[in-house]
């Protein structure tokens, strides 16, 4: 085996071992900060769209939500990237991977279908690219 391929395969152990270790720290961390339903909901949706379109989602503030995403990148539960026009609070992790509920939004049916389907778009163009 030559020294790459074992090195590769110990930087994967050592990353299994990292998430396996560091779960319950991490699950505590997200039910600290996302401590109502409106959080953890804005949280979910904060997976790469516009704050704009979380906004809409959620029935909050867009101002509301890119502050939120400033605490959880500070709480290291989300990162900034580099967005066409600045910059955008991405979350680091799925909810449902730590075994936490995510509420229903109560936003209407139609709010979440034209959002998410501009979500989709953006994707499509942005793959293009």
């Amino acid at each position: 085996m030559d020294y790459q391929k074992r090195t590769i395969e110990l930087l994967e152990e050592l990353v299994k071992w990292a998430k396996f270790s560091s779960f319950p720290q991490v699950r505590q961390v997200l039910l600290d900060i996302l401590s109502t339903d409106e959080n953890k909901i804005a949280y979910q949706y904060s997976d790469g769209r516009k704050s704009k379109d979380v906004a809409e989602l959620t029935n909050i503030d867009d101002s509301t939500i890119r502050d939120w995403g400033k605490i959880w990148v500070k709480a290291h539960i989300a990162e900034f990237k580099s967005v066409q026009g600045g910059v955008r609070a991405i979350r680091l992790f799925s909810l449902e991977d730590f075994g936490i509920d995510i509420p229903k939004s109560k936003v209407s049916p139609q709010n979440k279908v034209a959002s998410e389907q501009s979500q989709t778009i953006e994707d499509m163009v942005a793959e293009k690219k």
